[in-house]
């Protein structure tokens, strides 16, 4: 295991170089309104090499601010979200029951058919069989705990950084560490 590990998290309104392999935490926010389920996500990781972490959670969000395409800062949340959807080698999408999480349930329809994406949808979330179905019609890992959806993204972050690794000529033997390891967080952006 490399002496030092990075996790790089980056948040709106900021952007950020993508160093190593990068992952997207989509799914419920509801206006922050929803658990800070992102924060838990990656706490026990420590990834075998540098790991971009783009969370459209913004720290300055306003709830008075008008969803209308003519809105700037609006316009700039909506813009950061699908700009770093677009890059990532990873899509996490959570969607925690008791929200409706609208926004989440698009991006599950834009990026279902990357390959990407990876879901967890526990019981109890009010289109749970919409999103199941979904997953199932575009072969999308679907999870109902999120145990078992933190191990998946893991995994799928790992593999990413093989794949990278052997694009470089560099030999496939990280070491996989996910429990117990400190690691450093750097803020992006």
């Amino acid at each position: 295991m490399p002496s030092e590990s990075l996790l790089r998290m980056a948040k709106p309104p900021g952007g950020v170089n993508i160093q190593g392999v990068s992952v997207f935490l989509a799914g419920s926010i509801e206006q922050n309104n929803a658990s800070k389920w992102q924060d838990e996500l990656l706490c026990s990781y420590s990834p075998s090499s540098s790991v971009t972490v783009f969370n459209p959670r913004r720290d300055d969000w306003d709830s008075s601010w008008k969803s209308e395409m003519s809105f700037g800062p609006f316009r700039q949340q909506v813009n950061w979200e699908l700009d770093y959807l677009d890059q990532a080698d990873v899509i996490a999408v959570y969607f925690e029951p008791g929200t409706k999480s609208p926004i989440s349930l698009l991006e599950l329809g834009l990026y279902c058919s990357t390959g990407r994406m990876v879901v967890c949808c526990p019981h109890g979330f009010w289109r749970r069989g919409n999103v199941e179905i979904v997953c199932m019609r575009y072969n999308v890992p679907f999870f109902d705990t999120f145990d078992e959806f933190r191990q998946e993204v893991v995994r799928r972050l790992e593999d990413a950084m093989q794949r990278n690794l052997a694009k470089e000529g560099i030999p496939r033997d990280i070491e996989r560490t996910f429990m117990g390891s400190e690691r450093e967080v750097t803020e992006a952006g």
